[in-house]
């Protein structure tokens, strides 16, 4: 295979990246509408609006502003365009959440907006990350240098851990895990999303040990950093692991 992957529709040549993260948005959100059509849903549609537009706002600062952190070394060079061309779905994540928390409590909205979306990410974030392998060294989500058997050459002759396939597969078995759960326990409010939050923070937190990332005196990075951070904000699903099953007493 050669990389980066390219679409050609007549004369018109579209990264395949371009084209899998559009499919990523569009699918993952007529998959979020249809769950929600199947669904008894105690967030009224102008409430999930706001909430919608307080989540991309989060998510978009959340996302660059950890981008940018991500290389200290190069915070110098800070401008609009080097604010725009980093980011971090790590960082997209924390922010979306903070941005929901603070549209939520504005709007007085108790109640989980996060269980419905998370089938519909996990989704989204496997053909995102479809095209983050597609796109070879450009994108910047591969490994460091491996020897071994599935290691990748993305086109500049040093075969790699391929980590964006490993995030795919990551998602499929969460996706599975929590289907299988949810066929014997049900969750808690709030509950399934939380799951998915504490479990892609731990994914990345070690997975982090085998990309080229900058890593500070103390053997940890950026993005390691933000998924403690958010594992700290989540502790509670450690210490009471129960209280993720909805009770029937």
């Amino acid at each position: 295979m050669h990389f980066p992957v390219n679409v050609h529709i007549g004369s018109l040549t579209i990264p395949a990246h371009l084209l899998c993260e559009t499919l990523a948005y569009f699918i993952g959100y007529r998959y979020y509408t249809y769950l929600r059509k199947h669904t008894n849903d105690a967030i009224s549609a102008s409430h999930r609006l706001i909430i919608f537009v307080g989540a991309a706002a989060g998510a978009f600062l959340g996302s660059h502003l950890i981008g940018i952190f991500e290389n200290p070394d190069l915070l110098k060079n800070v401008s609009l365009v080097y604010f725009l061309g980093n980011k971090t779905i790590v960082g997209g994540f924390l922010g979306g959440l903070i941005g929901v928390e603070v549209t939520k409590k504005q709007i007085g909205v108790k109640v989980s907006s996060g269980d419905l979306m998370v089938y519909p990410l996990i989704l989204a974030m496997i053909i995102g990350r479809t095209g983050c392998f597609l796109a070879g060294l450009e994108d910047g989500t591969y490994g460091v240098p491996a020897n071994l058997p599935w290691a990748i050459n993305f086109g500049d002759g040093i075969r790699r851990h391929p980590t964006n396939l490993y995030e795919i597969f990551f998602w499929i078995l969460l996706s599975l895990s929590l289907a299988e759960f949810e066929k014997k326990y049900r969750f808690s409010n709030g509950a399934r999303f939380k799951v998915f939050m504490v479990g892609y923070l731990l994914f990345r937190f070690c997975i982090e040990f085998i990309k080229p990332a900058y890593f500070f005196s103390f053997g940890l990075s950026v993005i390691q950093l933000a998924c403690l951070a958010g594992l700290l904000y989540y502790y509670r699903i450690f210490v009471r692991p129960s209280s993720l099953v909805e009770s029937h007493a």
